[in-house]
């Protein structure tokens, strides 16, 4: 009975999901046709009650508000203000131009919490800039899917708060651990962007710059480039919970936007709240329907047999790392990353715990990987808004990032085995 249930839960999924379905009505349905067939005992309160239980969490109302910062930076001047200040110090270098654009998608990225924003923020200023400095548009396009993945590993993270919540770690820590795996991943992409530009001629033009330019630059990106700065100090210095740090993210965001810029009006203010509602909602929606999935995974003994067989695997602990890596990659390919924590945590958690891997470093190595996911076919998320931006075919823009994917793969098995790099921060700000 177990492995009929299963058998129709994983089936269903599989027919809806290439139906193209979207991801929580696959999960849902697949999950609550199961109920229905194989659980009649259960009842549909089961239904509600899981679903509920798993929105009832005071983690979770970091997200919207991550989402409306993210939201008010982007509508406002902060961005390309970035943009600017970075072309007049580096644009100059050979490959300067891609590497501001992979260097204020980091700092975007600390200010949004999510891979979509930082690649429509950064994106709609960087794809035509590149363009204009002589770049191939499908290589500018490709770059900036790729580096919109540091929008969950640089904190704060979206991404980070679906884990903590799941693997009951501190949250805060966990945005402490991704500051240096996000900085070795942008400079992977820096180091590759330069080679490139280098060996095709990228980028071979002048930046001018007038006379007390560069200091005007900087002036007007002050209070862009301290947003990163004020929302790292929060979480370093000892708030007790991600909403708050989330808080004042929004609430800098709107000061920065309205007082400093002035590029956000007043009315605009409801506008982001409804779209952060809306984003937020879709983002909530998928959360109870994979916690739905995850749970009837775990009622049909699923959960429990894997992690027994992996656990008695004899497999040594790099090989391990390496075989979910593996995993991990494949599924971000198929499957959206939230998705992704609430099959593969109940299972992937015990059996790192059991070989002495810390919970903190391996949900920066999930992070990583899901946000390489992002940037890989058929269903990467930041390709679709970078080919929105570049008016290039998917194929095209695939094609591009497809080598800077290979090289944030590199950056993930530096990560995953030099675990120093997640936690070395943790020891300093205990």
């Amino acid at each position: 009975m177990q492995g009929a249930a299963t058998a129709t839960l994983v089936g269903l999924f599989v027919v809806l999901a290439l139906l193209d379905v979207p991801i929580a009505f696959s999960l849902g349905l697949s999950a609550l046709a199961t109920i229905v067939i194989f659980m009649p005992g259960q009842g549909l309160s089961t239904l509600a009650h899981v679903v509920s239980g798993s929105l009832m969490h005071e983690a979770l109302m970091a997200i919207p508000l991550f989402i409306a910062a993210g939201l008010a930076f982007s509508r406002g001047g902060v961005a390309a203000r970035l943009v600017r200040l970075a072309r007049l110090v580096v644009g100059n270098l050979p490959g300067g131009v891609a590497v501001v654009g992979v260097g204020v998608s980091m700092l975007f990225a600390a200010m949004s919490g999510s891979g979509p924003a930082t690649v429509a923020a950064v994106g709609t200023l960087l794809v035509p800039a590149l363009a204009q400095s002589g770049y191939d548009r499908g290589f500018a396009a490709g770059l900036m899917a790729a580096s919109g993945g540091l929008g969950i590993i640089v904190p704060p993270s979206i991404a980070m708060v679906i884990y903590g919540l799941l693997a009951r770690e501190n949250v805060l820590r966990l945005f402490v651990a991704g500051v240096v795996p996000g900085v070795v991943v942008g400079a992977a992409l820096m180091a590759y962007a330069m080679w490139v530009s280098r060996r095709r001629g990228y980028g071979a033009g002048r930046v001018e710059r007038g006379e007390g330019e560069l200091g005007r630059a900087f002036v007007e990106a002050l209070p862009g480039l301290a947003a990163p700065v004020v929302i790292l100090v929060c979480i370093y210095g000892g708030f007790s919970s991600p909403t708050r740090v989330a808080a004042v993210a929004v609430v800098y965001g709107l000061v920065v936007e309205l007082v400093f810029y002035r590029d956000v009006r007043l009315r605009d203010v409801l506008g982001v709240f409804e779209e952060a509602a809306v984003v937020s909602s879709q983002v909530l929606v998928i959360v109870g329907a994979a916690s739905l999935f995850a749970w009837v995974l775990e009622d049909q003994g699923v959960t429990r047999g894997a992690v027994t067989w992996l656990s008695r695997a004899p497999v040594a602990p790099w090989l391990m790392l390496l075989l979910i890596n593996a995993a991990l990659l494949v599924a971000g390919c198929l499957i959206d990353a939230i998705s992704i924590y609430y099959i593969f945590v109940p299972i992937l958690l015990p059996v790192v715990k059991q070989m002495g891997i810390s919970p903190v470093h391996f949900g920066v190595v999930m992070v990583v990987n899901l946000a390489i996911g992002q940037a890989t076919p058929p269903v990467g998320v930041n390709l679709f808004v970078a080919c929105g931006i570049s008016g290039l075919s998917l194929e095209r823009v695939s094609r591009a990032a497809l080598p800077m994917v290979a090289v944030e793969v590199a950056a993930l098995m530096v990560i995953t085995y030099c675990p120093f790099l997640s936690l070395a921060l943790l020891g300093v700000f205990s």
